[in-house]
């Protein structure tokens, strides 16, 4: 919003000038203070050249000059103010044209708001969970502490799932695993020895890798269901307990809606299926054992979302701030 007045003419001798004229002015904005520096252009009328360019001072005060008499456009321009100009000033030979009135007015902001997709607002929130760690170590990024986080897409669970799986600690957890099992002789198949430790450190990280991309991004995005734990953190401990036990049978949809959680079901399924495929004679009894599997899933399941409920949130570094 600007505003202007026309100019007008006071006009007073130039000695020693008898065909040249002046164009001065004070610059000021509404409020009647002085904006220095302000651009003063003078043009002619229906062109966009300057003839003659000078700026405000200190006051706000400038003088254009010198001006063949004739017929003249003056512009003014200053950052952080609409532009004022004023047409047809005419300006007589030897005489002094004063602009009575020039106040800029603040400009108008032309903001434009990028809205941003649902699918760029869950990249920033998976993003943040991505930086989630117990005890600052250990990966925690399938848990959303977000209230209404937004759904993920297909690539974005797979993205997780992958970023989950090249986890530094995610190898390091494994190749313990790993060695407690040959410490305690399981899956004596294997053997012992480097060899040993080293089918044994497959066989895990197999069981891992299988578990977390057919149950949180083959299966989810199949049947467009979140593979997060979304932390409640709110009302009585009982209905929190039930709350954290049931998300390990029922999940929420991408579509915002609770329903049986078929994706880490069919992912114990899947997985306990593809184990058969590398673990020793021995032990593909008990890992073709499904219902067994699934069970065992289950409760363990909801051990770690009970976990995830009443104490990881407070040991987790990274947590978004509400």
């Amino acid at each position: 919003m600007f505003s202007f007045a026309a100019a007008q003419e006071t006009t007073t001798p130039l000695p020693n000038a008898p065909s040249i004229g002046v164009i001065n002015g004070v610059v000021t904005d509404t409020d009647q203070a002085a904006i220095p520096n302000a651009k003063v252009d003078l043009e002619e009328p229906g062109g966009k050249t300057s003839i003659l360019t000078t700026n405000s001072d200190a006051t706000g005060s400038f003088t254009l000059s010198p001006i063949v008499p004739g017929t003249y456009r003056v512009r003014i321009k200053a950052p952080g103010f609409s532009a004022w100009k004023v047409e047809d000033v005419i300006v007589p030979p030897a005489k002094t044209v004063t602009l009575t009135t020039v106040e800029l007015g603040v400009e108008a902001i032309d903001s434009a708001v990028d809205a941003i997709t649902v699918e760029d607002l869950a990249e920033l929130q998976i993003t943040a969970e991505e930086h989630q760690r117990i005890l600052g170590v250990l990966p925690n990024f399938f848990v959303s502490y977000v209230p209404n986080a937004q759904p993920l897409t297909a690539r974005q669970k797979f993205k997780l799932a992958v970023v989950v799986s090249r986890d530094p600690l995610t190898f390091f957890t494994t190749g313990v695993n790993a060695g407690i099992e040959q410490a305690t002789g399981a899956f004596s198949g294997y053997g012992y020895g480097y060899t040993g430790y080293a089918s044994r450190y497959a066989a895990g990280y197999g069981d891992r890798l299988s578990a977390t991309f057919f149950g949180a991004a083959i299966y989810p995005s199949l049947f467009h269901q979140d593979p997060r734990y979304f932390y409640r953190g709110h009302g009585r401990i009982i209905t929190r307990a039930l709350y954290a036990m049931s998300t390990v049978v029922i999940c929420k949809g991408d579509n915002g809606k609770w329903q049986p959680n078929y994706s880490n079901v069919l992912g114990n399924l899947t997985s306990g299926a593809i184990s058969t495929l590398y673990y020793p004679n021995s032990a593909r009894h008990d890992v073709q054992t499904s219902v067994d599997n699934i069970f065992i899933g289950i409760g363990e399941g909801s051990i770690g979302t009970l976990l995830q409920e009443f104490l990881l949130r407070h040991v987790t570094h990274g947590v978004p701030k509400p």
